[in-house]
């Protein structure tokens, strides 16, 4: 099992959702594997899977669209 390049803990392959966030243009990518550290939850990406996110970014076709309510904290009176 490989070690996390930030604080060493350990790796594991996993499936995860990548957030793509650019001058508030967001958008998700499910399922993308990802190497996962089990101490710090920092996530790494293989060059071929970065490669495949960057070309989403650019011009990417989504699967679905989904709606996602806003808060802001420093308007909240609870």
């Amino acid at each position: 099992m490989d070690k996390c390049v930030f604080c060493g803990g350990q790796v594991s392959r996993q499936q995860v959702t990548f957030l793509y966030d650019d001058d508030d243009n967001y958008f998700f990518v499910e399922h993308v594997p990802a190497e996962v550290c089990t101490k710090c939850g920092e996530k790494t990406y293989s060059p071929e899977v970065a490669e495949k996110l960057t070309r989403l970014a650019k011009r990417g076709h989504p699967a679905r669209t989904i709606q996602v309510p806003v808060f802001n904290f420093g308007e909240t009176s609870l």
